[in-house]
């Protein structure tokens, strides 16, 4: 997916890595059925199966959010992966003939990683709430999308309410609890879905510990994505327990260190 117009350099960076995951799944996947080939048509994400994905082979695909032009797809992106309540004002629409090539969701699902998977499709979800955003005057854009901090600037506060699931992709955090450091919040992780999940005040502080983009997805498009999605919620479920097992350890070491 590209977003049409000026964009900035870290979300011409962020695009660009986003850009380069389809075909590196797909390289260990079996196509499904015979390229599929279809004349333009102003809607036609409605008319492809559900259970596949489809690689654009050949052809331009442009993206209506609102009646609004706001993106696009091009040879080599994925097409069919985005589903759900988030994408229902979504409207694809191809001025000329596309190629297109079927995988089955559930191969590219048995064959990638799910937090991999589950990083590009909040991706995907920031993107287009970066472009819907960019479409409001300054002093009522939301603050989903991206956003670049300094050092020093709190990403979370402990006790706050859960409104929003995080992704740092250029930089560092540090997580604190009761003002003490109980871990790292490194590039690419996801953090604040627990809460998010369990509706329960933030139970960290989380502080940028150098100059870092980070990419904000709101609390109620995560819960969607996982609802449609169940395998990755499980995964991601399980890797956050890791998580919270791993800092309490630490917590408690630290506590008994002073």
């Amino acid at each position: 997916m590209y977003l049409l117009g000026e964009q900035s350099a870290q979300t011409d960076t962020f695009i660009n890595h986003l850009q380069k995951l389809p075909a590196q799944w797909l390289e260990a996947v079996e196509p499904c059925g015979p390229l599929l080939e279809l004349a333009g048509a102003e809607d036609f994400l409605n008319e492809l199966p559900e259970d596949q994905l489809f690689l654009l082979v050949e052809g331009v695909i442009t993206g209506y959010f609102a009646g609004r032009p706001l993106f696009y797809w091009q040879e080599g992106d994925l097409i069919g992966l985005q589903r759900g309540t988030q994408w229902a004002d979504c409207r694809l629409s191809a001025q000329s003939p596309l190629r297109l090539l079927p995988y089955r969701r559930s191969d590219l699902f048995a064959q990638v990683q799910c937090e991999p998977l589950l990083n590009y499709l909040l991706g995907q979800m920031a993107l287009l709430a970066h472009a819907v955003a960019e479409l409001k005057p300054r002093e009522f854009r939301s603050t989903n999308g991206f956003k670049r901090v300094p050092a020093g600037e709190v990403l979370i506060h402990q006790g706050d309410e859960a409104d929003h699931v995080f992704v740092i992709i250029a930089g560092h955090a540090e997580a604190f609890v009761d003002g003490h450091k109980v871990g790292e919040v490194p590039k690419d992780e996801i953090f604040g879905a627990m809460a998010v999940f369990t509706r329960e005040p933030r139970n960290a502080t989380v502080i940028a510990s150098e100059p870092s983009t980070v990419m904000l997805i709101p609390g109620e498009q995560f819960l969607s994505l996982t609802r449609t999605n169940p395998k990755i919620a499980h995964s991601l479920i399980e890797s956050m327990a890791r998580r919270i097992d791993q800092l309490n350890k630490q917590l408690t070491a630290s506590r008994t260190a002073t």
